[in-house]
């Protein structure tokens, strides 16, 4: 018998890297309490090894100082050392790129999602399949609807009929308009997002009430991050779901907030990875939590992405890539407001002529 001295050593699969800019054009203009814009820039990531390319995307958040720019330099700074790790040790790998600075978490999650997809690609797997997921178990998504003037809040309600659950923004003065131009379109349930617009925790309360007079059926981050205390007061006052998006970044954000909220929201370009946000979801549900993936306004790769771990989650707002115009990937898709996830390999995408 060999001794395992004499066993051949397995070559390493070291990865080339590369990161780029890439410009994604907004369908309508896209209003938050927080912005306005018409397009959004994003971090791809391209990560070859052994003839196999994995893909990632991260969008670069300005409240964070991140931007897609930045992102680029960080993955150029990571490569030198990435190229010499071994990409089968991938939890390893991924956990180096989360630690090799305090910020850049788009960035991070773009090199996580191309070590995932690489893995899998290797293995001849869908991502889903590393952690044993069915995509049978997929939930419903919701499709955002921005924060605009009446009639074009109409009319995007219209272009949204295929979608049985809508999230509307609100957060501003203007939100009981904003609401009755919603509901002279459609009487389908609602969940609404203040992205912390709400000044005071009894004009949260009001608010909210009113809301849920209107249909509304649950209620994502009323009021600045930070005030967990009073998002306390605010859930012992309602009678509908709040879900915490803004005060929910990583796993550790989490068990501060199991008796301020009903549900976390988990994006994973704030995460940091895919691997960051599956350990979220778990330990959200061993709070007791409900769970949500969200998104940023991204592509195909980073939604995609994401959409592998959905059938973990109670709820889903990954719709970033319907809001663009210029998409250069097709990925998962939403069939009567369900998430279906694409048959291939790795994120099973399938790219796109160029359009602007």
């Amino acid at each position: 018998m060999l001794g395992l001295a004499a066993l051949p050593a397995l070559a390493a699969a070291t990865p080339a890297v590369t990161a780029t800019v890439q410009r994604l054009h907004l369908k309508h203009t896209w209003t938050t309490v927080m912005s306005s814009s018409t397009f959004r820039d994003v971090l791809y990531v391209k990560l070859t090894a052994e003839g196999i390319t994995g893909r990632g995307e991260g969008a670069g958040i300005v409240r964070y100082g991140e931007t897609a720019e930045a992102g680029v330099k960080f993955v150029q700074q990571l490569a030198p050392e990435l190229a010499g790790m071994d990409l089968r040790h991938y939890g390893k790998v991924t956990d180096w790129v989360r630690q090799k600075s305090p910020g850049d978490w788009a960035a991070k999650a773009a090199v996580d999602i191309a070590i995932h997809e690489w893995v899998a690609r290797r293995r001849g797997l869908p991502v889903h399949a590393l952690w044993g997921l069915d995509p049978q178990d997929a939930p419903l998504t919701t499709f955002s609807i921005g924060i605009d003037k009446v009639d074009v809040i109409r009319q995007k309600v219209r272009e949204a009929e295929a979608y049985p659950e809508l999230k509307v923004k609100v957060g501003l003065d203007t939100d009981e308009e904003v609401i009755e131009a919603v509901r002279s379109v459609t009487k389908k349930p609602l969940r609404v997002d203040a992205n912390e617009g709400f000044k005071t925790k009894e004009e949260a309360v009001r608010k909210i009430n009113w809301l849920e007079t209107m249909g509304v059926i649950s209620i994502e981050q009323p009021m600045a991050a930070h005030l967990i205390e009073e998002h306390r007061w605010i859930r012992q006052r309602i009678h509908i779901p709040m879900i915490a998006d803004e005060a929910c970044l990583r796993p550790a954000d989490i068990p501060k907030l199991a008796d301020a909220f009903d549900t976390v929201n988990i994006k994973i370009d704030k995460a940091g990875g895919l691997l960051q946000g599956y350990r979220m979801i778990q330990i959200a549900r061993s709070l007791g939590m409900k769970t949500m993936l969200g998104c940023m306004i991204s592509s195909s790769v980073a939604i995609t992405a994401a959409a592998q771990l959905s059938p973990l989650v109670d709820h889903a707002d990954l719709d970033g890539n319907l809001l663009i115009s210029n998409d250069p990937f097709r990925g998962v898709r939403v069939v009567n407001g369900k998430l279906v996830l694409p048959l291939g390999t790795g994120l099973g995408l399938t790219s796109l002529p160029a359009s602007h």
